[in-house]
């Protein structure tokens, strides 16, 4: 479970107060998975952040009684100047898995040949989302938390491959995937939530979800 209760969350841009959450109460039951439509701009990135434990909030309690993963695309413990094989053996250690089984792991679904062992600031976006996403199916996480979409890979075996396995792990997990495009969630999730004016509007369906959040964007 994750529950957030009373969170409040804001920024100062310079040029004015940013809310992102006012007093928001909201859980996500393990076996729920949940969308978050959001438009650009209103936090997306930043609630996915506090949902994990990566921001703070300002006000408020987050509650997480399951192991939640890092947000797909955020990479805060790779370093570039090590290979992906260095970067998925310290990640392992730093989550106490078996350094060889995800390297492995990583090897095979990543197929980046002999550049596993390159240092990942020669790598390009593609194959750095690669190598995201795989070191994320590595880990075993109860909740996982995704931020506008898959990686943006253009090579189709990996795309598969990736596809499957997240369906595999979808089976005996949850999924919370935040974005600014319904159609992105209708193929994870049946339940949504809008995030507007710094509250997370809950619906049963994704169908109810938009309705709100057209109007918002529309208006």
């Amino acid at each position: 479970m994750l529950e957030f209760e009373n969170v409040s969350k804001s920024f100062w841009t310079g040029s004015h107060h940013k809310v992102i959450l006012d007093r928001a109460t909201f859980r996500v039951d393990l076996g729920e998975s949940l969308g978050i439509l959001a438009p650009n701009g209103t936090g997306k990135t930043t609630l996915v952040r506090m949902m994990c434990g990566l921001e703070k909030p300002d006000e408020g309690e987050i509650r997480r009684n399951c192991r939640i993963s890092f947000p797909l695309g955020f990479m805060g413990g790779v370093v570039n100047r090590l290979s992906a094989r260095e970067n998925a053996r310290y990640i392992a250690r730093l989550y106490g898995l078996d350094p060889d089984y995800v390297e492995a792991f990583c090897r095979w679904l990543c197929d980046l040949g002999e550049y596993f062992d390159q240092p990942l600031g020669v790598y390009s976006s593609g194959m750095k989302a690669r190598f995201t996403f795989a070191l994320l199916l590595a880990l075993d996480f109860d909740m996982y938390l995704v931020d506008e979409g898959m990686p943006n890979s253009t090579d189709v075996e990996f795309n598969k491959k990736a596809g499957d396995l997240l369906a595999d792990r979808l089976e005996k997990s949850t999924l919370i995937i935040v974005s600014h495009q319904a159609e992105i969630l209708e193929k994870f999730v049946k339940k949504a939530a809008v995030l507007s004016g710094g509250h997370l509007h809950m619906f049963d369906s994704l169908e109810e979800a938009k309705q709100l959040y057209d109007y918002e964007t529309q208006s």
